[in-house]
């Protein structure tokens, strides 16, 4: 089965998807037991994992670059902590 999603905006850029019958079907599966379409699952999906890769580039981006290590004192009195 083939997905097609549209972007909100009714631009004339359109996604289509096709997945294994596998995938398919666990998606099948899970909109149900949800309530929800497939289609919105499937949108949901894509966010969520947009989000992780975002999270995951972020970490990389810090690995890459860490800050100093901060002291107790310093880490209250850069979050205004101390009295």
């Amino acid at each position: 089965m083939a997905y097609c999603l549209t972007p909100l905006d009714r631009s004339d850029r359109v996604l289509t998807l096709t997945l294994e019958p596998e995938i398919e079907r666990r998606i099948i599966e899970r909109a149900r037991n949800r309530g929800v379409s497939e289609l919105d699952l499937v949108r949901e999906l894509i966010e969520a994992s947009l989000d992780d890769l975002d999270d995951i580039q972020m970490a990389v981006e810090r690995l890459e670059r860490p800050l100093k290590p901060l002291t107790s004192a310093e880490a209250h009195k850069a979050l205004g902590l101390d009295d």
